[in-house]
């Protein structure tokens, strides 16, 4: 049995997704797969001790979104932002962006009082964006 070391193309899943910055501790990352919360090829798995391997799909929720990446190499440390990315392909579809061109509308009926502070917040923040450009 060869271990992460001597292999060199294989990394324990919860140490690959550190390395990657998708997850802030490798402990969080433990506990992401020890839930049952990530699949490896299509198949859930619950051990963090699992190794990913280059061409591997690694398919999880994170936020509210669904992330699919495909591991390109394993890593060597958890470097900064742009070596992270070196690291797997993301192969999910991007979120829908709201068009930029339709005016913000709160979602309030006519007569119903003043709207709420994040209303408010929103609204501000909206008019701020357009403002810079």
């Amino acid at each position: 049995m060869t271990t992460n070391f001597m292999s060199g193309h294989e990394q324990r899943v919860d140490r690959w997704l550190w390395f990657t910055r998708l997850i802030k501790s490798r402990t969080q990352a433990a506990e992401l797969v020890s839930a049952g919360k990530v699949r490896l090829n299509g198949e859930r798995i619950a051990k963090p001790s699992r190794n990913v391997k280059p061409h591997d799909v690694l398919t999880f929720a994170l936020g509210d979104h669904i992330r699919v990446l495909k591991v390109l190499a394993p890593g060597t440390r958890r470097g900064p932002a742009p070596e992270a990315r070196l690291l797997y392909e993301d192969l999910a579809p991007p979120p829908p962006r709201q068009a930029l061109d339709t005016p913000f509308t709160a979602e309030r009926d006519r007569g119903s009082g003043r709207p709420t502070k994040k209303e408010r917040r929103d609204r501000d923040s909206f008019h701020n964006f357009h403002d810079e450009k």
